[in-house]
């Protein structure tokens, strides 16, 4: 297969629509944005929202948070699971069978963090199939202490079933897992199925190439967390295509469809989740976008530079700079906005950017249902506040 020549600006391009920033608003909803990224990443932190919220709202706009947890969740009719992608995820529940690898791996290890105490899995299995679906509290033991070291048995039980498949994470309720049995949440059509290995990884790997757009080996290999050894081993029989981008020092793979259509069309602008698909790998961030992307919630606070949940924004196919926010009642508080330093060295560039913040804040205010919104620092120094007010006003009317 010949190698396909892309620029940089190309390549960022690519990216962009195909995570869904470029082009006509994607149709179909949060159902048809999960399957088109295959991934969802979840995290506990909640500002504005909790991360797999803030996820479809950069793509969609302002849809419902209800709505959001329907389209995941299904209200009982399991339309997606959680499980171990690039993190702690939300899955479309068609991608069950994929992970057949993963929860092979755990099976023939044995144990994951933990060895789990004789018995512990009997009773589990027991009470869901008498009473599920079940949160661990309801199960007679939730954790011992936050830290995974320090789970209860029967925590350490759920989870170990979880990995290899006999439960599935159904919801979430107050951010509590509830596990239900995979005999009667997956529907059989896909519990039967387990593909081998390589049928698995190569299925993965081709979607971590359609999600992205094109992509390095190590992209490939991240989105998914699987081990580049492995995408070596399937990409041959994926259908991506041998790429070179312009400033890129590895070799990239693109996905033929998006290489079909030049990717044009309306820019987004929006604050991003630190943990969305578009920047959650550092390198690729500053590889694609020249930024370089840290979340400092674990940080100590005297130590961080941006800010504890500092949002990238971005607008017109650019991550400008990040906002790391807060609420009180119903103002949207911006403790910090530090844009990058060359998206405000020049007046027009300074001007650009203060209107693409205020968009960005006025739409997130009114999505979390703020209704004033306050700017308490600007980095770097020396950049005009009176640019960032006129923004949010001319944003506002």
């Amino acid at each position: 297969m010949d190698e396909v020549e892309l620029g940089a600006d190309e390549a960022r391009r690519l990216q962009l629509r195909a995570q869904g920033f470029l082009g006509a608003r994607p149709k179909g909803g949060v159902t048809a944005m999960l399957k088109r990224l295959g991934a969802v990443q979840l995290d506990t932190i909640s500002v504005l929202a909790r991360s797999h919220e803030l996820v479809p709202y950069a793509r969609l706009g302002a849809v419902g948070r209800k709505a959001i947890e329907a389209a995941y969740w299904g209200n009982g009719s399991y339309g997606a699971f959680e499980y171990w992608a690039h993190a702690a995820s939300v899955l479309p529940m068609t991608d069950w069978p994929l992970f057949t690898f993963r929860r092979r791996a755990y099976r023939n290890r044995g144990w994951r963090w933990h060895r789990v105490p004789e018995g512990v899995c009997d009773e589990i299995r027991a009470r869901l199939r008498s009473d599920g679906p079940l949160t661990t509290k309801e199960l007679g033991g939730a954790k011992a202490s936050s830290e995974w070291w320090d789970w209860s048995d029967h925590k350490i039980g759920i989870e170990w079933l979880l990995d290899v498949g006999e439960v599935v994470c159904v919801e979430r309720v107050g951010w509590r897992r509830v596990y239900d049995l995979a005999e009667r949440a997956v529907p059989g059509g896909l519990l039967g199925q387990e593909p081998d290995d390589d049928a698995c990884l190569t299925a993965l790997v081709a979607r971590a190439g359609k999600a992205l757009g094109v992509a390095t080996r190590g992209d490939l290999a991240d989105y998914y967390r699987v081990r580049q050894d492995q995408v070596d081993r399937v990409i041959g029989a994926t259908g991506l295509v041998p790429a070179a981008v312009e400033g890129w020092a590895q070799k990239a793979w693109a996905d033929p469809d998006a290489l079909a259509t030049p990717a044009r069309g309306r820019h987004v602008t929006t604050l991003l989740s630190p943990f969305d698909s578009l920047v959650w790998d550092r390198a690729r961030a500053s590889r694609v976008f020249g930024f370089d992307h840290r979340l400092e919630a674990y940080v100590p606070k005297a130590k961080r530079v941006h800010g504890y949940f500092a949002m990238p924004l971005l607008s017109g196919g650019r991550l400008l700079g990040r906002v790391d926010p807060a609420r009180d009642g119903r103002t949207l508080i911006a403790r910090q906005v530090s844009f990058e330093p060359w998206a405000v060295r020049t007046a027009a560039r300074a001007e650009a950017s203060a209107t693409a913040l205020g968009t960005a804040l006025e739409r997130a205010a009114a999505w979390v249902g703020c209704d004033a919104i306050r700017v308490e620092r600007i980095v770097p120094d020396g950049v005009d506040r009176a640019l960032v007010d006129a923004a949010l006003k001319n944003a506002a009317s």
